[in-house]
């Protein structure tokens, strides 16, 4: 839970980077709060019409578009790549596989032109 609220902490930082766990842990809980708010949804009977989706659903995500965005970025930087990398999900079916495979590779060792590498910074 402290990686969730590390990136909504950091919700407009586009630069620097950020590391596998914490992009993996934010999209792990982003998945069980969007299907928390799916389920809310259905048993208040807010969904749009015949849409298994409605008022909380859309305000969640709409909340959280911003910091997936940036911590996307971030992630992009940790692996060498530049946030405009995250525009290959245009291309249907292999971006989002391509983009796939960049957020699961692990960092760059080092130091890169986006900053430290944040597993050898010893701050948490």
């Amino acid at each position: 839970m402290n990686w969730y609220l590390k990136v909504l902490k950091n919700y407009a930082v586009f630069s620097g980077r950020a590391r596998r766990k914490e992009y993996w842990m934010y999209a792990l809980f982003n998945f069980v709060f969007l299907i928390a708010a799916l389920i809310l949804d259905n048993l208040m009977g807010t969904t749009i019409g015949v849409l298994p989706y409605g008022l909380f659903y859309i305000f969640y995500a709409i909340s959280v578009f911003m910091p997936g965005l940036a911590v996307g970025v971030r992630r992009l930087h940790d692996v060498g790549k530049s946030g405009w990398m995250f525009l290959i999900l245009l291309i249907p079916i292999i971006g989002a596989i391509w983009l796939l495979v960049l957020f699961a590779t692990d960092s760059d060792s080092g130091e890169n032109k986006y900053g430290l590498n944040p597993k050898e910074i010893i701050a948490d």
